[in-house]
């Protein structure tokens, strides 16, 4: 059966009435009452209008259609030979039919139990089909690759996305909706920085380690939470549990004025700015000396971690270094971030969640921004312009922007470092991962997903536990604290730069 919509069809100007008197005659013999014509009439039938009649009944047209074996929609604007057209009458049941009536037939065909099996049968070979090209990719080099595959195999292991949740986009929002909080008991401790300011430790001492019962030798993961995270969000939880499973101790590291401590000064943070990270590092060195010490940052931590470890060189006290996530280009990032959907899914959401950490600590940092205007931000951009490069003095927001970029600086790290990025991720967009770079510095590696979003990287059915991220965390930490010898060997680093 074919059904036109006749609004959409355009006949030629020769022989429109004879046609119309075939169809007429081929409607009568196929016993249906009469032909609908709906919308724009005048313009299909003026030359015979005395001689269609127009009926409405949406009953008989429903009871012809569940009789028919197949339905043809023409597309827009469709022309159809006047010859064709008549080929069509003898052959078929033709129909023409309104706007309305096309979207309720359409709609009664999609839903019938055939056409959602085809479509789910079309959508798991579609999905298994696709899991051949989802081998993620790593770059590095060769020394680098062989440590990793031998001991953190998750890198050559297929990610295969949760099936109904394949998109970036939707990774990243459903991991915030869906995963799992694990029960994580933190010890908190305050530390002052040198501007007297303070710093919020929360830490997760692991005593009853059985693989490291001896409090002095544990070793410590170090993690840096995200721009507007804490020790609380889910992937802080995850990663605390594949570390203290382990045996190792952690420490969570969190921005100034988000982990529920007061401002003593008129002083936050931004990616660019490595001093408070430095006097943690010094700080938990100090405190147990002989305990390697790893970082590992996700999202804007990833770049604070990427940023110190630059910085800091041979000095940088970490035996490696795992970033998740992490934004490269920041002025790409934010161009990504402005396309229409992310805009409106992703920036104004951080935008709101910024401006309210600000108003939270108004009476402080009012004295040196004016916050009712850094309130009126609606996206990261305009945040940054008005309150980040004005706190930290730099002289627009792109300057801040191309200093806070970690991607440039990677030649001056000395330190192994893992870092595992979505090429679907609309924080950080492919075309912004430091490929070239990670191809010749040996201590580099940069292993991409073809999905995962950022920070979501959901696998299964019901992805609420551990997914591809937190085995990947857990997996290199622990290559990193039980074979340093080969790390260093694979990332040609002499053993005095790591001690």
């Amino acid at each position: 059966m074919f059904v036109l919509n006749a609004c959409q069809i355009m006949f030629p100007s020769e022989d429109l009435t004879e046609t119309l008197r075939t169809l007429q005659a081929e409607i009568a013999y196929l016993d249906i009452p009469q032909v609908v014509l709906l919308t724009h009439v005048d313009k299909v039938c003026h030359a015979v209008q005395e001689d269609v009649t127009f009926v409405y009944s949406i009953r008989i047209l429903q009871e012809k259609l569940q009789k028919a074996a197949e339905v043809v929609v023409l597309p827009v604007s469709y022309v159809l030979p006047t010859s064709e057209f008549a080929s069509v009458c003898h052959r078929s049941t033709v129909m023409l039919l309104s706007h309305s009536d096309l979207w309720k037939v359409s709609l009664e065909y999609i839903s019938r139990p055939c056409t959602v099996v085809l479509a789910t049968i079309t959508a798991a070979l579609y999905y298994l089909w696709g899991r051949e090209g989802q081998t993620p990719v790593l770059v590095c080099s060769d020394a680098f690759r062989v440590f990793l595959q031998r001991h953190c195999p998750v890198v050559a292991e297929r990610f295969s996305p949760t099936p109904w949740c394949w998109g970036g986009r939707l990774q990243t929002l459903v991991r915030v909706l869906i995963k799992s909080s694990p029960q994580v008991d933190y010890r908190n401790e305050l530390i002052r920085t040198a501007d007297g300011g303070q710093i919020s430790l929360d830490w997760v001492d692991n005593g009853a380690s059985a693989a490291y019962p001896e409090c002095y030798s544990r070793p410590t993961v170090l993690i840096l939470p995200g721009l507007t995270g804490n020790s609380r969000q889910t992937y802080v939880l995850h990663a605390v549990s594949q570390a203290t499973r382990r045996g190792y101790r952690c420490v969570v590291f969190n921005n100034r004025g988000f982990g529920g401590e007061e401002l003593l000064t008129p002083l936050t943070f931004c990616a660019a700015d490595t001093s408070d990270l430095e006097r943690v590092v010094l700080h938990v060195r100090e405190l147990f000396p002989q305990a390697p010490l790893l970082g590992t940052g996700v999202s804007l931590g990833g770049m604070l971690l990427l940023n110190y470890l630059a910085r800091k060189g041979s000095e940088a006290g970490l035996v490696a270094g795992l970033t998740m996530s992490v934004s490269w280009d920041t002025l790409e990032s934010c161009a990504s971030l402005e396309q229409p959907i992310n805009r409106l899914i992703f920036n104004r959401h951080l935008a709101s969640s910024l401006c309210r950490a600000i108003n939270r600590h108004r009476k402080m940092l009012e004295t040196v921004v004016d916050v009712d205007h850094v309130l009126k931000a609606r996206t990261i951009r305009e945040f940054d312009e008005r309150y980040t490069s004005v706190m930290f003095g730099y002289k627009s927001c792109l300057d801040y922007y191309q200093e806070a970029s970690p991607n440039y600086k990677l030649p001056r790290t000395t330190v192994p470092i893992l870092c595992l990025n979505a090429a679907d991720d609309p924080f950080s967009p492919k075309h912004a991962l430091p490929v070239a770079l990670a191809k010749r510095l040996p201590n580099v590696a940069l292993l991409v997903t073809s999905h995962g979003g950022h920070i979501g990287y959901l696998e299964g059915l019901y992805p609420r536990g551990e997914g591809y991220m937190d085995r990947l965390f857990g997996q290199f930490i622990q290559a990193a604290f039980d074979h340093p010898g080969d790390l260093k060997g694979a990332c040609s680093i002499k053993e005095d730069l790591l001690d």
